[in-house]
């Protein structure tokens, strides 16, 4: 096994996750729970009221993630913990494995050679998430958690949120408590909503950007990746210190 790079051994890889490692995002997988839980009303009635919710969560979002996950998250009241655990697992092998950008196991797998820790930091469900997290190998998951009272969902998120600024609190107290130090870490990110997320490490890097990302990351000179692209025709724009990277051409 290759020895880790002794420059990375006390820093992290900070990665959000819908839109940056894959295709999909939350509403994909709730209108996944909907399809197939029994207690969300009627399985046809809450698929069709999520599609038509999509441009009401469009708008929120824009606006602010964290008021927007507060509002979508809204949805799950009344479903059972017990279901949603189960509907995970298979959410991952039918949506969520199938809709893994190709190059995310490689960028992954070359920071942790590299001796970064792996960290998964989501606005998705913690359980959505799992399965993800393990078949990624990755050392911790921070996502955001249903509250439930007698093993149903209240429709409401336990504190903190993850989403927005409170990203770069989250990743504050994470690199306190495991000495991690920030600036020599990274994040990646496919949104502009989480600039604050990749401005708190030294090494932000913006994956399959939106455009306002995709602004900010050119003024700074920070790295674009496209992780959906052919291996073949990728350009190397990777740190000193860890193998490539590919970077979309400017």
């Amino acid at each position: 096994m290759p020895t880790p790079h002794p420059k990375y051994r006390n820093s992290a890889a900070f990665y959000d996750v819908d839109g940056t490692l894959i295709r999909v995002n939350i509403v994909h997988a709730f209108s996944y729970y909907a399809s197939r839980h029994a207690s969300l009303a009627t399985s046809a009635l809450r698929t069709l009221r999520t599609a038509a919710s999509v441009p009401v969560f469009w708008a929120a979002d824009k606006l602010s993630r964290k008021w927007f996950n507060e509002i979508f998250y809204q949805s799950y009241a009344g479903a059972s913990e017990d279901r949603l655990v189960m509907l995970a697992d298979e959410l991952f092998e039918d949506v969520i494995k199938p809709n893994i950008y190709p190059r995310a196991p490689e960028l992954i797998a070359d920071s942790r050679r590299a001796g970064c820790r792996q960290v998964l930091l989501s606005g998705a469900l913690d359980f959505t998430m799992r399965p993800l997290a393990k078949y990624l190998g990755v050392d911790d998951l921070i996502a955001n958690s249903l509250e439930f009272q007698d093993g149903y969902a209240t429709g409401k998120l336990k504190k903190p949120f993850v989403a927005g600024a409170t990203k770069a609190d989250i990743m504050r107290g994470y690199a306190r408590q495991h000495g991690i130090d920030l600036s020599e870490s990274w994040a990646y990110s496919d949104s502009f909503s989480d600039f604050p997320m990749l401005a708190v490490v030294g090494h932000p890097t913006a994956c399959n950007p939106d455009f306002r990302l995709l602004r900010v990351a050119r003024s700074y000179d920070w790295p674009v990746l496209d992780l959906d692209e052919d291996p073949e025709r990728a350009v190397s724009r990777r740190p000193r210190g860890l193998r490539r990277v590919r970077r979309t051409p400017e």
